[in-house]
């Protein structure tokens, strides 16, 4: 049997830390991750760092998949009133068979694609852009930092070490609850102390 890859969608201004933790647990366990956007040039990232996709939507098979993972966006609209992306993404409307991982503001994505009707979730929004696009279902929004609803992980920005965990268990990888928590406090020299093969 193929082993299933991760796909990450990378779009204008995507931040790349809130997927940072997700991608170095996915290369941990030696997971396959493929980039797509919609076309095959450089993306630039809201921290200003230069990324090149490599596969175009239109090369997307689902069939060799089994996450699909979002990152947040500085600045949405610009996404959000772009059909490719919209019109991919609702491709996966009423599909449970693939895991859906959103952080940040990426969720509202979701919603205008219709992929998060009758679905619990959180988004990195403000209150006045949850009330300016009717698509967005506020009777569905959770205000917790990260929800699952099914095959749905969304989380807010805040929570991405946390979406990283939650996606690798997700995809039945041992993922440890301590991982890439930060400095302990008090500090111990042990903790400090680190083998290869331990």
């Amino acid at each position: 049997m193929i082993e299933k890859k991760v796909a990450v969608i990378i779009y204008p201004e995507f931040s790349s830390y809130e997927i940072s933790i997700v991608l170095a647990i996915l290369r941990s366990f030696e997971k396959k991750v493929i980039v797509f956007s919609a076309e095959k040039t450089i993306v630039d990232s809201e921290e200003g760092l230069h990324f090149i996709p490599d596969k175009t939507f239109s090369e997307f098979n689902i069939k060799e998949y089994e996450c699909l993972i979002l990152p947040g966006m500085w600045s949405f609209p610009k996404v959000l009133n772009d059909d490719r992306y919209i019109s991919f993404l609702s491709n996966f409307k009423n599909n449970k068979d693939i895991i859906i991982a959103s952080i940040s503001s990426s969720p509202i994505l979701l919603a205008k694609a219709g992929v998060l009707e009758g679905r619990k979730f959180c988004a990195g929004l403000f209150e006045e852009d949850i009330d300016k696009y009717s698509f967005i279902e506020r009777r569905s929004i959770i205000r917790q930092p990260i929800v699952v609803d099914g095959n749905i992980i969304t989380a807010l920005g805040l929570a991405y070490r946390e979406f990283g965990i939650e996606v690798g268990r997700k995809l039945n990888l041992k993922c440890d609850e301590s991982w890439f928590s930060g400095i302990k406090n008090p500090i111990i020299e042990d903790d400090y102390i680190f083998y290869r093969n331990k």
